[in-house]
This record gives structure tokens, C-alpha cells and sequence, in this order.
């Protein structure tokens, strides 16, 4: 059985920082595109970031690029999200997603596996 499980998120000031941290079992990620992905209240959810297996490609979302770095662990089975200079509209629940292939993709609809969510709020 594929588990993913979101640590990291909490309260925090705007402009501070935070750490997400994905962990993965049951199986072997390292053959996995990794991403995160995020829903506020009342939106829909959207694509954050992504990894592929290597480490070699990364792939960010406008509205945090140059703010939010994601990472995997030496082990491959572990994903960061480091986030800064962190805003308001950051607000929201964040999701680690799992992607059986080699092509990083921005669509939710293509992540095979998914995390339960960890709440990330900014205070302005």
C-alpha cells in the first residue's frame, strides 16, 4: 500500500519561512515525478511544484517561483517544499502528489498518489 505523509505546516508570519516534508512507503518513488500542489478555501486546488526522479528537472508555479524551492531527499523517497518570503495568499492546505512517469506534469489529474494535507497559514 503507496502512503504519503505532509509534515511542516503551521502558522507562521508573512515573510517568514516554512518546510514541508513528504515522506513516501510502500514503495519504491524513486521513478516518481514528486509535486505539491495546494487548495485555499473556496478555490480550487492548483500545482505548486514538481521534481522529477533525478533531481535533474524542476518545475514551479509563477505565483512562487523564485520564493519556493522543492527538493528530494538522498533516498529519493523524501520531498521538500522550502518555502520564503511567504505571503498571504500562501494560505492554504498543501498536498504531496506521487506520479508514476518521467514527464513532469502540472494537472492534479495525473498524480497517481496523494497525501492527506498539511494546513500552511500566513498571517498578514
Amino acid at each position: 500500500q503507496v502512503q504519503l505523509v505532509e509534515s511542516g505546516g503551521g502558522l507562521v508570519q508573512a515573510g517568514g519561512s516554512l518546510r514541508l516534508a513528504c515522506a513516501a512507503s510502500g514503495r519504491t518513488f524513486r521513478t516518481y515525478v514528486m509535486g505539491w500542489f495546494r487548495q485555499a478555501p473556496g478555490k480550487e486546488r492548483e500545482f505548486v511544484a514538481a521534481i522529477n526522479w533525478s533531481s535533474s528537472s524542476t518545475y514551479y508555479a509563477d505565483s512562487v517561483k523564485g520564493r519556493f524551492t522543492i527538493s528530494r531527499g538522498n533516498g529519493k523517497n523524501t520531498v521538500y517544499l522550502q518555502m520564503n518570503s511567504l505571503k498571504h495568499e500562501d494560505t492554504a492546505v498543501y498536498y504531496c502528489a506521487g506520479d508514476y512517469t518521467i514527464i513532469i506534469s502540472t494537472k492534479g489529474e495525473d498524480y497517481d498518489y496523494w497525501g492527506q494535507g498539511t494546513q500552511v497559514t500566513v498571517s498578514s
